[in-house]
């Protein structure tokens, strides 16, 4: 089956963007294999504030041979074809997701979509880039919640130039 990853960037004290959305803190360590890391992922899954975020930056939400998809309740199907916009039943296209042929599938962006995602189940690891600056504020990681999941280190790594410490963990369901 494959797997849901969120694979995100974080600051040590635990922000995925600043107050206002700031991703300039992010550093781009030319040790870590961009190419190598996306090269796991045919699929993307983000929420609406990530998909806009990411369109306004002039980036586009798309990547060549990854098929895009946005949660959201409110953006029109028909206002963005390059990408699957799906609402209600989220979940069920998930994992259905999970369960077709193909590489994993990358959870981009967002603590509340994260912590809607881990609530349902629908995540099976999580992948941090823990970037050595303190931010005193901002987006979290995980948005606040009554879920307590129990994770387990899968493999770790230090970029020395950097400072930039990777961390990975699978998420540990009742049955692990």
């Amino acid at each position: 089956m494959r797997q849901v990853r969120y694979s995100v960037a974080m600051s040590l004290d635990g922000y995925i963007a600043g107050p206002n959305g700031e991703i300039d803190w992010i550093i781009m360590d030319p040790e870590i294999d961009f190419r190598a890391l996306m090269s796991r992922f045919d699929t993307v899954v983000m929420g609406r504030h990530t998909f806009e975020a990411a369109t306004a930056l002039g980036e586009g939400p798309t990547m060549p041979g990854v098929k895009t998809i946005v949660i959201s309740h409110t953006l029109r199907p028909e206002d963005h074809p390059d990408v699957t916009i799906v609402g209600d039943g989220w979940e069920g296209t998930i994992g259905g997701l999970r369960r077709e042929p193909g590489k994993d599938i990358w959870l981009f962006g967002g603590g509340k979509l994260f912590r809607s995602m881990l609530g349902a189940g629908l995540v099976d690891a999580v992948e941090t880039a823990v970037i050595p600056v303190l931010l005193g504020g901002g987006k979290p990681l995980l948005e606040p919640s009554v879920i307590q999941t129990r994770l387990q280190l899968t493999g770790s790594r230090v970029y020395d130039k950097s400072g930039i410490v990777l961390l990975e963990y699978r998420v540990l369901t009742e049955h692990s």
